[in-house]
């Protein structure tokens, strides 16, 4: 159950992170989406921590995925660059968080 808190904070914050992009472009009325996304991030992030999720564990995920994502995300909506440099290093961070992960299972 954890787990799902820690993507639903994934999910909350690309999305906050995205919309302030928007906003930032002069589109005003996205900034609630900001606010509500990156509130709704720190609660299901909190939520995830309280059913046992370790520190390490559910801030490397969220941190890492949520890089990854918006990256991606942002190639496709906004026209933003993504090479061939950009994506290995989603890959490596793909590799470190699967490491954390792994590492905290022992």
């Amino acid at each position: 159950m954890g787990y799902l808190f820690i993507v639903a904070a994934i999910v909350a914050e690309v999305t906050g992170t995205l919309a302030l992009r928007a906003a930032a472009t002069g589109h005003r009325r996205f900034y609630a989406l900001v606010v509500a996304g990156y509130l709704t991030a720190f609660v299901a992030l909190t939520l995830g921590l309280r059913h046992g999720v370790p520190l390490g564990v559910a801030y490397g995920i969220w941190a890492a995925a949520g890089v990854a994502a918006t990256a991606v995300a942002a190639h496709f909506l906004f026209r933003e660059r993504l090479n061939r440099r950009m994506i290995t290093g989603i890959g490596v961070i793909i590799v470190g968080v699967l490491l954390v992960e792994l590492g905290a299972l022992h």
